[in-house]
């Protein structure tokens, strides 16, 4: 496959972080997702990167799922939040760094989405003199994140689209995307352009990537390939297995060819 795979760190939370980069290395993946910029060091003995930062944690708490850049008296807060994290990232070698919607909160998606714009493409030039691609996270509004405004492709890449430039992309979760919409493999084929990593879990429940969840991931691998995509799969699932790292093994193979 043209295209790298990685694990996120908080689905195996239990580990240590070196643990965690042993068997990450040991099962041919090539990097661990959602990390802060100061934890990069730990990765380095094993050669494994960092695709993608983790949300930020600042004491106002903006910058996280619920509250994010579609207020705009959260702009000049994530500006300064934002303006450390992105050549932070930079510097540690991270090319993608998150960003959330926040949720509805009574919005309407056009005004949601025009906010988003007004937030972000105040941080589009420093994405570009740092070299990194600012990503908005697709997440399910049904379950897991109740009033997420960015929960369907079409709203994403309508933000994409209005603010035109190469340096804000897409995060698609398979996983919250199969439960919000379904049409997987047909999305990534009409919108590959607007999407810089991908994260994976069995649907429903979040968990393993076997067969008893509805998601054909070995031909989702082999639709991603065929568009020539070359980032990461970012594996996402809370594991249920008594060792969680055999379930790793089996998401790992599911996307080898």
């Amino acid at each position: 496959m043209p295209f790298s795979q990685s694990v996120s760190r908080w689905c195996f939370g239990n580990f240590s972080i070196e643990e965690l980069c042993e068997r990450s290395v040991s099962l041919g993946l090539h990097g661990i997702d959602l990390l802060h910029p100061e934890e990069l060091p730990a990765l380095r003995p094993f050669g494994l990167t960092c695709p993608v930062t983790a949300a930020p944690e600042h004491e106002s708490g903006l910058g996280c799922i619920e509250r994010a850049f579609n207020r705009r008296e959260h702009h000049d807060t994530l500006f300064e939040i934002y303006s450390h994290l992105i050549p932070a990232a930079a510097e540690a070698g991270i090319p993608h760094v998150i960003t959330f919607s926040g949720n509805r909160d009574g919005l309407s998606d056009q005004e949601g989405l025009d906010n988003c714009a007004s937030g972000l493409e105040r941080l589009l030039p420093l994405a570009e003199e740092h070299q990194v691609i600012l990503v908005m996270e697709l997440l399910n509004s049904k379950v897991d994140h109740p009033d997420y405004q960015c929960d369907h492709t079409a709203w994403g890449v309508s933000l994409c689209q209005k603010l035109g430039h190469p340096c804000f992309k897409l995060l698609y979760d398979i996983y919250h995307m199969q439960v919000m919409e379904g049409d997987v493999i047909a999305t990534i084929d009409k919108h590959i352009e607007h999407f810089a990593h991908f994260h994976t879990a069995g649907v429903p429940g979040r968990h393993e990537l076997g067969d008893s969840q509805e998601l054909n991931y070995p031909a989702i691998a082999r639709a991603l390939a065929r568009t020539g995509y070359s980032g990461f799969v970012g594996h996402e699932f809370v594991p249920t297995a008594e060792d969680p790292f055999a379930s790793l093994a089996e998401a790992v193979a599911r996307f080898s060819g």
